[in-house]
């Protein structure tokens, strides 16, 4: 695609986001330098979708493939057409799913075929979608990021619900609800018995008001400015400060980790209410 692209990847340690910022940053760089440009490289941010592979694997890799035919320009021609145009697409992995001798390294082909059985039977599964004008498969998304059936968004809940919400913002809807500031507060000030006016206090209590910091962050739909204006008018950077303070003394000492996973738990506890 002219400003944007799309990629099928299985990994087996759930780090898709890393992948991706860490290959974003790295080529737009690299294609920048080479073409004297600066700036944005694709179109909008990265959006990534969870799909159960057992049941939608196909129609994804499917639906993916017949992007470059997508377009309003090919709207009139006949699927045969299309399918020629797609077939020898250099931008896409298509050809070497149909054709051996095109089939390229950095792309293992064996789950998708082992499903149809060989590379004539991809070329027909193919075919018959553009024959028959399949709609797309993400019209089936559920909480706008899983694709597959209710076992499998059972599951992805049960899985997802150990992380964060904000590090995880896609899962809002589908793991559970965001909490009002003002409930996380309360939580902390019970669990460390301290008053809203000490909270605010910047030269006292700096892993409780980092503390404070993380949690708003995590579990509440609030910017870091204004987690700034409850903990005393500071602004974001200094907000980001103290929660990069909390994480430091964490990794050093075992019990202000036991003491913010404890906070923590109850407000994870709130946030399944």
């Amino acid at each position: 695609m002219n400003n944007h692209f799309h990629l099928l990847i299985q990994t087996k340690k759930a780090n898709c986001s890393e992948f991706m910022r860490h290959f974003n940053i790295c080529y737009t760089g690299w294609f920048n330098w080479r073409y004297s440009r600066c700036g944005n490289l694709n179109q909008g941010r990265y959006k990534a979708f969870l799909i159960d592979a057992d049941s939608y694997l196909l129609e994804v890799s499917r639906y993916l493939h017949l992007n470059s035919v997508r377009v309003r320009q090919m709207g009139s021609l006949d699927y045969r057409e299309k399918w020629r145009y797609a077939r020898d697409y250099g931008w896409s992995s298509l050809p070497g799913y149909v054709r051996e001798r095109r089939a390229l390294p950095m792309i293992d082909y064996d789950l998708l075929l082992s499903m149809v059985g060989s590379r004539r039977g991809y070329r027909t599964f193919v075919i018959d979608g553009l024959r028959r004008d399949i709609a797309s498969p993400f019209k089936k998304v559920q909480s706008r990021m899983i694709l597959g059936d209710a076992d499998f968004v059972a599951q992805a809940k049960r899985y997802l619900g150990r992380g964060s919400v904000r590090d995880q913002p896609s899962y809002r809807e589908l793991v559970m609800n965001v909490l009002e500031p003002e409930l996380v507060v309360g939580i902390l000030r019970r669990e460390c018995g301290i008053s809203e006016e000490s909270l605010k206090v910047r030269k006292s209590n700096g892993v409780i008001r980092g503390i404070a910091a993380e949690l708003l962050y995590k579990y509440c739909e609030i910017t870091q400015s204004q987690i700034g204006n409850i903990l005393g008018s500071i602004d974001y950077g200094a907000v980001y400060l103290l929660r990069r303070r909390l994480r430091e003394k964490m990794a050093e000492n075992e019990a202000v980790s036991e003491k913010y996973k404890e906070i923590e738990a109850k407000v994870m506890n709130a946030c399944s209410m």
